[in-house]
């Protein structure tokens, strides 16, 4: 240290120095200042915890923001330009340095912006705008995988720093979102496109305890040979004195840590003299338990407590209590002790942080959240025992060393000690461990294998990776690959194998995922699997950050999903797999299982569907915690179970999330209705019905809702009616608590009224639903935006038909939606149910239904109703137009938007007389054959395109008629082989044929008439008319017309029908025939504001037909097609199959 001198904040640029308190760096700051501060360099330290490292972070940040310092020493800064992202392990230690930063740096109008769980309060454009992002690896890797489509990785290249704090973080499992984001940022910086961005320079600094293997984390994060510092004790600026107590082991690891309970106080009180101490505990259970055991024991001291100082100390507490939230935790810190974890509220944490700091409160027995790096420190650190639960293998192991150094950082605090003390307590048979446990830790190895397949997946719908070779390139960007290098055996590779087979692995294990990850439908290969595409499925466990097997189960759940089925699934999540069955939590569950009162909707059930008495799996136990919890008044109060509680309503509303996405996506309504139901209930921890809804009200805790029950008041609407000094008599609060009752249902959503009724529908075969949303109160909170589904589905099917996520505050009241579906069928039912899901409240929900039957007679018979709970659904011959404002078509834009495609906009284009069905008329291609029949009359409705649209007029029409004309085939007499002329005993028995089915039907036929040469039109005729034979007799001469007879055959085969056959000869059909008749109707076509397709008569006859195939065939043909034009079907049918010679071909196909 006498090589260099030490660096003074003077050093640094005149606007700069306000920074620091201090006016020198100490020896490891000065020694790494040139580095850090003068140049660009990424980085590496490792050196003790407390030594300072923290000022480092500050140096890289003044640096970059000394680019904004103008040659006149004006800071002139421009927001989010530069951005610097932090990332640590835990979110306390995010906020103590967002709370720091923000008052070294908020003067210079420098934006910190806090990502973290317990911050929800964010955007696109608040992230754009931050220059210092502060974060743990989770929760950076969701928001970037988050709304991508909406600019999620915009902001990427305006990073130009990445400061990590504790990278031997990189060992623990959750080391393998740290490893994802920075492999990430890796391979978006090295793509040509950001070549001229701020990211492809950006520099990368981490710090971490002492480790081994300092050089591979450097290789990892490209830092040159000058960027790697090592630091050993020397650097600590408070020397530690280390104390292992052996103790003897009990039956079990549960029994061993409790026992130790009772030596805790006993070491206080002999070595930590009335300073400060830290009690690390393995599970929040036990840390609570110590501070009751504890707290006890103090009781016992009366007004002697040793862990109360004086008057004032006690009174502070006192008054400082009361506005606690934790009930157990008030009673505990009367007596100077006090407990913390992540599982605490903020509020609570930040309490209890703040008074430990300040020395009000003594003892504070916390997890070891505490030990990443929070500035907490204490004279005293005792560590109750040195092993955890370890939730992948089920097992008690011992902490990593690292974790036990890190633990050990926080005893010393160098301005009021010189030294610090670590007591450790153990096994008798792990003592020598931990006696020289300062000299290092273990090598920090990569975690990224076991959950590389949602990592890999979350890249492909990111887009980094779009195929094959860039999901290897991103897996060599990973600390997996280093690490595979330098130590294959830890990763199933046999020991000295060469780097090119190593490679070779490393693609194996690529291909493998990708090939698993398709095979689920998760995404998309070409035939190759080259390719790489994201699938929906793997969007959405990208976007909600789930496992793969909790996404496998979310794909297997049964179409006609329940409430309790989507219960169940999350109950199998892997997000929550770590919540153990404790052997004194069995009595409790057991208990409320059996349900003597009737409180829950679900139970655990045996074999015969009798209700079990012993619970007996982890996932029984998070069933009944459920299902406890949603009652909206459990009887679980105990702190392990009520966290685990807490833990499954988190996860299992963002699992039910996702699982109502992919319902939607499936089109499956019961389904997306009841997992949607299901979120909504997690996240209030209330069922739908619950008696207690008021409680989702702000200010409305469990002992205001029971008093407002008492008094009847139970919903929203019984509330908004109520006295509120009748509620302040029932609450037994003062004025004004009834008005702020009254005034918090200002945050309900605006209230809508949803209107679902039949109208009349020209179009035969099909049913005409709208449904309109009326604005009737506008919501009086503007702070948060209100969202709902509207969801409608037909019942019989489990099929939604329409869905679409609404603005409640902003939608253009009244809105209006029209939905086109197919008639029921003959003596049967649908049941349309619409649905308006609000996003967060219950009991608000609205629900509409309407039942549609057809009856013996045709005449379609229609019962609307209300209903509370229904279900979501598609139809194959439907569409759905969405109009605001009735009468007039929505723009292009508007129709792009839609979930469910507009497709019937079109009009329908009917050249001859509009009375008659479309299955009688023959097919009027009025454009080209090519057109792809599935986007118009598909099964799923598709948008369509402008750019793909033709807009049809009267002059394309014809146009396109005259086309087709050139090539009309000559109907004249040609020179055909006799052998291929048919029969005159065959053409005799079709005829007879006919004639027996004619009279046999009572129905109306159309068929061509062309007795007049200047007209050309269809005509209705009845059986019972003289004309009936004639018209039958041109048929059959027509079809031999049809058939390019030779001359003289086609004579004597027309004798045989008609006495006068030169008629058959003379009508030739000329185009201009046919334009007369277009011209009259065409003066009745619809003017088209709007480019669209239309789609062929002959297309969307075939397609019903498709759509009646199987059981429904018989009852199609008897319903649609009347009896007379099968007749006709056959009869052309037999021609064909009779004579194979005769190339039967419409006379009409040429349009």
């Amino acid at each position: 240290m006498d090589s260099y001198g030490l660096k003074s904040v003077s050093d640094l640029p005149a606007p700069l120095r306000s920074t620091f308190n201090f006016r020198y760096f100490n020896s490891l700051q000065s020694e790494c200042f040139s580095a850090c501060f003068l140049s660009d360099v990424n980085m590496v330290i490792s050196a003790p915890t407390g030594s300072g490292k923290t000022v480092l972070f500050e140096l890289c940040i003044l640096r970059l923001l000394s680019k904004f310092i103008s040659t006149e020493g004006v800071f002139n800064h421009v927001k989010g330009t530069l951005k610097t992202i932090y990332i640590a392990p835990s979110k306390a230690l995010v906020q103590e340095k967002l709370r720091d930063w923000d008052r070294k740096l908020g003067s210079w109008g420098i934006n910190c912006l806090e990502l973290t769980g317990d911050n929800e309060f964010y955007n696109i454009k608040t992230i754009q705008e931050a220059d210092i992002i502060l974060t743990t690896p989770e929760k950076f890797d969701a928001v970037t995988r988050y709304r991508i489509k909406d600019g999620g990785l915009s902001f990427f290249s305006d990073i130009a720093l990445v400061l990590i704090d504790e990278v031997h973080l990189l060992n623990d499992p959750r080391g393998a979102a740290l490893e994802a984001i920075v492999s990430r940022l890796k391979m978006i910086s090295c793509n040509p496109e950001m070549k001229s961005s701020v990211l492809a320079h950006v520099r990368f600094l981490s710090v971490s305890a002492t480790i081994p293997n300092i050089e591979d984390v450097a290789e990892w994060l490209m830092v040159p040979v000058q960027g790697i510092k090592r630091f050993g004790e020397e650097m600590r600026p408070v020397k530690l004195t280390t104390k292992v107590f052996g103790y003897t082991p009990a039956k079990n690891d549960f029994l061993f840590e409790k026992r130790l309970q009772n030596y805790i106080f006993d070491l206080l009180m002999q070595y930590s003299r009335g300073k400060s101490a830290l009690v690390f505990c393995s599970t929040r259970k036990g840390a609570q338990e110590a501070a009751q055991r504890l707290a006890q024991m103090a009781m016992t001291f009366g007004h002697s407590n040793p862990f109360i100082k004086n008057r004032e100390q006690l009174e502070r507490l006192r008054e400082v209590s009361l506005s606690c939230t934790d009930k157990q935790m008030q009673s505990y810190i009367l007596y100077g002790v006090g407990y913390h974890n992540g599982g605490l509220a903020a509020k609570d944490r930040n309490l209890i942080e703040s008074l430990f700091l300040s020395g009000d409160i003594q003892v504070l027995c916390t997890t070891n959240t505490l030990a990443h790096g929070i500035n907490l420190p204490a004279h005293t650190v005792i560590i109750k025992s040195t092993q955890h639960f370890n939730k992948e293998k089920g097992l008690y192991l011992e902490y990593d060393r690292s974790m036990v150094l890190q633990m050990c950082g926080r005893a010393g605090r160098p301005p009021f000690d010189d030294t610090g003390l670590v007591i450790i307590m153990t096994r008798r048979e792990t003592v020598h461990l931990y006696e020289n446990l300062l000299n290092g830790c273990e090598t920090v190895e990569s975690q990224l294998l076991s959950c590389i397949t949602e990592h890999l997946t979350a890249e492909i719908v990111q887009l980094t990776v779009s195929d094959i070779t860039r999901a290897i390139e991103w897996m060599k960007c990973s600390y997996l690959y280093v690490r595979m290098k330098k130590c294959p055996e830890n990763y199933a590779i046999q020991k000295g194998m060469p780097t090119t087979r190593i490679e070779k692995h490393l693609q194996e294990i690529c291909v493998q995922k990708v090939n698993e990850l398709s095979q689920y439908h998760m995404i998309w290969t070409d035939e190759d699997g080259f390719l790489l595409k994201p699938l929906e499925p793997g969007k959405l466990m990208t976007k909600y950050y789930l496992k793969f097997d909790t996404m496998k189960h979310i794909m297997l759940a049964p179409s006609s999903c329940s409430i309790e089925d989507a219960l169940h699934i999350v109950c199998r999540a892997e997000e929550i797999a770590w919540i153990q069955l404790r052997r004194n939590e069995k009595k409790i569950l057991n208990d409320i299982n059996t349900d003597k009162d009737g409180r829950l909707r679900f139970h655990i059930l045996g074999d015969k569907g009798k209700k079990k008495k012993r619970i007996q799996t982890r996932e029984e136990k998070i069933f009944v915690l459920a299902n406890d919890c949603l009652t909206g008044d459990p009887l679980v109060h105990e702190l392990s179970m009520s966290q685990d509680m807490n833990s499954v309503c988190s996860n299992g509303c963002r699992i039910a999330k996702c699982m109502k996405e992919y319902f939607f996506y499936k089109k499956n309504y019961k389904g997306a209705f009841n997992s949607t139901l299901l979120a909504k209930c997690l996240h209030q921890k209330l069922w739908d019905d619950s008696p207690y809804l008021l409680k989702q009200l702000p200010g409305i805790g469990m002992v205001t809702a029971k008093a407002l029950l008492s008094m009847g008041v139970r919903s929203f609407e019984t509330l908004s009616e109520a006295d509120p000094r009748k509620i302040e008599i029932v609450t037994g609060r003062k004025y004004p608590f009834g008005n702020h009752i009254k005034e918090s249902l200002s945050s309900l959503p605006a209230k809508v009224e949803m209107k679902m009724e039949e109208t009349d529908c020209p179009r035969q075969g099909k049913s005409k639903l709208v449904i309109t949303l009326t604005r009737l109160l506008q919501s009086l909170q503007f702070t948060k935006r209100h969202y709902a589904d509207m969801v409608v589905g037909v019942e019989e099917d489990n099929l939604i038909i329409f869905h679409e996520k609404i603005r409640l505050d902003d939608f253009p009241s009244p809105y209006s939606a029209t939905i086109l579906l197919s008639s029921p069928p003959q003596q049967g039912k649908l049941t349309v149910k619409a649905d308006l899901i609000f996003e967060d409240f219950l009991g608000i929900d609205l629900h509409q239904k309407v039942i549609l039957m057809k009856e013996s007679g045709s005449n379609v018979v229609h019962k609307h109703g209300m209903k509370h709970i229904s279900s979501i659904a598609h139809t194959k011959d439907m569409c759905v137009i969405k109009d605001d404002n009735k009468g007039r078509l929505p723009p292009p834009a508007e129709q792009k938007k839609a979930s469910i495609a507009d497709i019937d906009y079109v009009p329908s284009f009917n050249l001859l007389d509009e009375e008659f069905e479309e299955s009688k008329m023959p097919s009027f291609k009025l454009v080209d054959e090519d057109i792809d029949e599935d986007k118009i009359c598909g099964s799923t409705a598709m948008l369509v395109e402008d750019d793909d649209c033709k807009i049809i007029t009267e002059r394309t029409v014809f146009d396109h008629i005259r086309k087709k004309a050139k090539s009309l085939p000559i109907l004249a007499a040609s020179n055909v082989d006799p052998q291929c002329s048919p029969s005159l005993e065959t053409l005799t028995l079709i005829r007879k044929r006919n004639r027996e089915r004619q009279l046999e039907l009572d129905s109306a036929i159309e068929v061509l008439d062309d007795m007049d040469e200047s007209n050309f039109h269809w005509n209705s005729v009845s059986p019972a008319e003289p004309r009936k034979a004639e018209q039958s007799r041109q048929v059959d001469k027509d079809l031999i017309s049809k058939c390019n007879i030779n001359t003289a055959d086609a004579t004597s085969s027309a004798d045989l029908l008609d006495p006068a056959p030169e008629e058959s000869t003379s009508k030739a059909l000329a185009g201009e025939r046919i334009f007369e008749h277009i011209r009259k109707k065409a003066t009745n076509f619809p003017v088209l504001e709007t480019p669209f397709r239309i789609p062929s008569p002959e297309s969307c006859l075939a397609k019903k037909e498709l759509q009646c195939q199987g059981s429904d065939m018989k009852q199609y043909y008897s319903t649609v097609l009347p009896k007379r034009q099968r007749c006709f079907s056959q009869t052309m049918g037999e021609i064909r199959e009779a004579e194979s010679c005769l190339g039967f071909k419409s006379v009409f196909s040429f349009l």
